[in-house]
């Protein structure tokens, strides 16, 4: 694994999901707000997880360096949640996305890890475009969004999904 892909805070590591991380992205996927709020993958098994992590987010991180983040916690070696950047068809900049097991949630945690990887997003790549997109009802989710400085955009229909989502967006002008 690259070294220059893992990314640390205070209290956290981020790194890069693998087929390693299995069992946890299934107990992840199918918490009762990440169905709720980000939708059903029908991930029923830990080797359809592992089918998901080769599908879904290795391919991203071959192609750019950079995907889904497995956050662990430095004290204890847990993995928490999850945090990364996501090319998005559809989707102008990267999408900054996250979510976090119930038991480590309201602690810090998700700014924490979003906030490293937004500056990893701005600084080492680059990018002048950030957009978050969170369920109406994901209020959670907005406020780390706005805390983050994202600002609320409208609304926007995947093609996929039956209701629209909220997008959030960061603009940074370029050339500091």
């Amino acid at each position: 694994m690259n070294p220059s892909r893992i990314y640390e805070t205070e209290r956290l590591i981020l790194r890069p999901t693998t087929t390693e991380d299995a069992a946890f992205i299934y107990e992840l996927l199918n918490t009762p707000k990440w169905l709720q709020f980000i939708g059903d993958r029908n991930i029923t098994s830990v080797e359809e997880a592992e089918q998901y992590i080769i599908d879904k987010m290795l391919p991203q991180l071959e192609r750019l360096g950079f995907s889904n983040n497995c956050v662990v916690r430095k004290e204890d070696g847990a993995k928490i949640g999850t945090c990364g950047l996501y090319d998005r068809e559809g989707v102008e900049g990267l999408d900054i996305g996250f979510a976090f097991l119930p038991q480590y949630e309201n602690k810090g945690y998700g700014f924490e890890a979003a906030s490293r990887i937004l500056k990893f997003a701005l600084e080492e790549l680059g990018v002048r475009t950030i957009a978050g997109i969170t369920s109406r009802e994901n209020h959670a989710s907005q406020k780390l969004l706005k805390k983050l400085g994202l600002e609320f955009r409208g609304e926007i229909n995947y093609p996929d999904d039956l209701e629209k989502s909220f997008l959030f967006r960061l603009n940074v002008p370029g050339d500091h």
